[in-house]
């Protein structure tokens, strides 16, 4: 026993790293992880007293055990059973697939990353684009809504911003839970997305096993009260108007609540700019046959160094205005009570009326509508006009102040020509009018643009 032992020096130092590492993740990590779990949850505690929202436990939950119980759920259990029926293939295999959506779904939120990083960043980037204004059309109602409800911001989607600009505003309310598109899932986005508290979502799987996983996730959510936002028209607005509403997560909310449950409250985000950074990529989209947009990482480099140059010249201007205005919230107790012979229909309805009402009127829009309508025009007169509509609004003097140059980059960008005071439709870029002109919520009802067919077809396919 005490008889001396020779090593090689390589193997003696392989014992000890092992020894380390061994001594590290059953003594050290452990206490480490404690520590700091500790810290973060006292400062979630004393983050909770200043939102309106307090931090769910749900979303504060490890990533492992989140995907842990959405795999064993009832629900999750009986499409696994079902998929490996119809396809022919081991209950084992289709839980393994879906384990892996399940690890797809479920994001991994961190409340530093979101309020010390997402917020601070979101804030700038919207201070640095745009001249940021937020309206409520009942903000009592907004402040009424029970603590106990869930709340979803239901969105219409103009830009990529419009994750940003909200993620801004909403900051003092809650942590949002976004449903996104694959688009984001490239590393490293998709870690800092799930980070953020965000879930990816494939909107146009296949699969009816992904759709359970996906189901059971929100409808879990759902009923642990965790502040969600979503966009039902599904993608882009590539017209510039309100586009028919996809209804998979309205509908998985719908089912996964009850009368007698947790009750959820949907409230209607209305977003416009003056200019939307994405306009030219979307309206050669409109004019293609797939209707959809591909941007390209090189296009996207140029722009931000072009934008970053400027900046550093002296040369850089904001891009104008960017307004939201929050509507009447829907409570879907009270709905459920009125009786609908169509819920989802009716209540998706609902909501794309009071999106379009909401919509708040900026200058850029509101000054292509009136030269397409009118065709040449005063430019005095579009200002004066301009302005009146925006005081019904509400506006600031301040807000007043942007109408002038909104005019002005509408120019420049050869959407709108001016010629001895007039303002008339420039031949070069007319589907960019269109498109501005079309989110400008004059003329008809706005409702009319999600009318009861294109939705009851949505609620079918």
């Amino acid at each position: 026993m005490t008889q001396t032992v020779e090593l090689p020096i390589w193997l003696f130092v392989l014992i000890v790293v092992f020894a380390a590492v061994t001594f590290a993740s059953h003594f050290l990590f452990p206490s480490v992880r404690w520590f700091f779990r500790r810290r973060l949850e006292r400062a979630v505690e004393q983050l909770n007293q200043r939102l309106q929202r307090p931090i769910q436990p749900f979303k504060l939950a490890r990533r492992h055990d989140m995907i842990q119980r959405l795999i064993y759920d009832p629900q999750v259990g009986r499409a696994v059973q079902q998929h490996a029926k119809e396809h022919g293939v081991p209950e084992a295999v289709a839980f393994e697939q879906a384990r892996r959506y399940a690890r797809e779904i479920v994001p991994s939120f961190s409340a530093f990353t979101y309020f010390s990083f997402a917020i601070r960043l979101a804030r700038w980037l919207s201070n640095a684009f745009y001249q940021v204004r937020l309206s409520y059309a009942d903000e009592q109602a907004i402040r009424d809504i029970d603590p106990d409800a869930t709340v979803v911001f239901v969105m219409n989607h103009r830009s990529n911003m419009d994750y940003v600009l909200v993620t801004y505003l909403a900051a003092r309310h809650s942590a949002l839970s976004y449903a996104v598109g694959e688009w984001a899932r490239v590393w490293p986005l998709s870690r800092l997305i799930r980070a953020m508290g965000a879930y990816f979502i494939r909107r146009r799987s296949g699969s009816e096993l992904y759709r359970q996983v996906l189901a059971s996730y929100v409808r879990l959510a759902t009923n642990a009260g965790v502040t969600q936002a979503m966009f039902p028209e599904g993608g882009l607005s590539l017209t510039g108007a309100l586009g028919r509403p996809k209804l998979g997560l309205l509908k998985y909310i719908i089912d996964g609540t009850s009368p007698d449950g947790r009750d959820v409250v949907f409230v209607p985000v209305a977003l416009n700019y003056d200019r939307v950074l994405e306009d030219t990529i979307l309206t050669a989209a409109a004019l293609g046959s797939e209707r959809r947009f591909r941007a390209r990482i090189g296009v996207i480099t140029r722009w931000c160094l072009k934008q970053l140059w400027r900046r550093i010249i002296g040369r850089y201007k904001r891009f104008g205005m960017a307004s939201v205005r929050y509507g009447r919230p829907i409570s879907l107790h009270e709905f459920r009570r009125q009786g609908s012979r169509d819920l989802m229909t009716d209540l998706a309805r609902e909501l794309m009326r009071r999106i379009g009402r909401a919509i708040p009127l900026v200058p850029a829009p509101a000054a292509c509508w009136l030269v397409r309508e009118n065709g040449p025009i005063s430019e005095a007169d579009v200002q004066s006009r301009i302005a009146g509509l925006m005081r019904q609004e509400g506006a600031t003097e301040e807000d007043l102040e942007a109408v002038s140059p909104a005019i002005e980059q509408l120019v420049e960008r050869r959407i709108l020509r001016r010629n001895n005071g007039m303002l008339s439709p420039s031949v070069e870029r007319v589907e960019l009018m269109q498109y501005y002109a079309a989110s400008a919520p004059i003329g008809p009802d706005p409702e009319d643009s999600a009318d009861a067919k294109d939705i009851s077809a949505a609620a079918r396919s």
